[in-house]
């Protein structure tokens, strides 16, 4: 039998971006069915959606009115059929708080990326996408205040990291120059809008795609890659 391709898909997204969470959900579910097939390391890279909102953010419905001048009802519209869009991949944007829903809030997400960014250099690709799930799930489905440093080291331990490990990545210079350069990446590489996933350093694939797209490109890359290695 065999051996599986090793892939690598690097992955620009932002916590705030709903495609993001969707567009995960999407790619691990044809990676499931390519198993044996294909094996990959996936790598989240900073993109923020929103990095002028204020300290208070903003609330979600307003947010999207005002950023793309649509009515309340235009964007109840697109909020419902993006939900409908995400229980179809296997995530829900259901409240699972406890007590009743605050409001659905959008942040700044510079801290979040910072400890993101800290989980991938330190603690590798396997532990920074365990991160970037919690992270979703706070966003969506717990409202929690994602600018706020005590919510971050309480997501960061969920999953398993130091609290104080943590903390110090969120106030880390060097860290911060690496988020700004992850963004700085994604701009060279022509990224105006994300999930924008990049395999082997080479194949963009932008937005949110259903998972038969995902197989077949990424078995594009692989029969691609392996007739360039035997022209070699």
């Amino acid at each position: 039998m065999s051996k599986p391709a090793s892939v690598t898909v690097d992955i620009w997204s932002d916590v705030m971006c709903p495609w993001c969470v969707i567009g995960h959900n999407q790619l691990e579910t044809a990676l499931k069915g390519m198993a044996g097939e294909v094996e990959a390391t996936i790598r989240f890279h900073p993109f923020e959606l929103n990095p002028d909102m204020p300290e208070q953010g903003e609330e979600s419905a307003a947010h999207i009115q005002r950023k793309y001048g649509r009515t309340p009802d235009q964007a109840a519209d697109a909020r419902g059929r993006m939900s409908q869009a995400a229980e179809a991949a296997g995530y829900s944007f259901a409240y699972t708080g406890a007590g009743d829903p605050p409001p659905a809030m959008m942040w700044n997400t510079r801290l979040a990326h910072r400890v993101l960014v800290h989980t991938l250099r330190e603690h590798g690709a396997e532990m920074q996408v365990k991160l970037k799930r919690a992270l979703f799930d706070a966003h969506f489905q717990q409202r929690r205040r994602m600018n706020d440093p005590a919510v971050l080291t309480d997501i960061a331990a969920s999953v398993g990291l130091s609290r104080t490990e943590a903390a110090a990545a969120l106030t880390d210079p060097e860290i911060d120059a690496i988020v700004e350069a992850g963004e700085q990446q994604a701009w060279d590489w022509n990224i105006s809008g994300v999930p924008a996933m990049i395999i082997n350093g080479k194949y963009m694939i932008p937005g949110a795609q259903d998972p038969a797209t995902y197989a077949n490109m990424l078995r594009r890359v692989v029969a691609k890659e392996a007739a360039l290695a035997a022209a070699e």
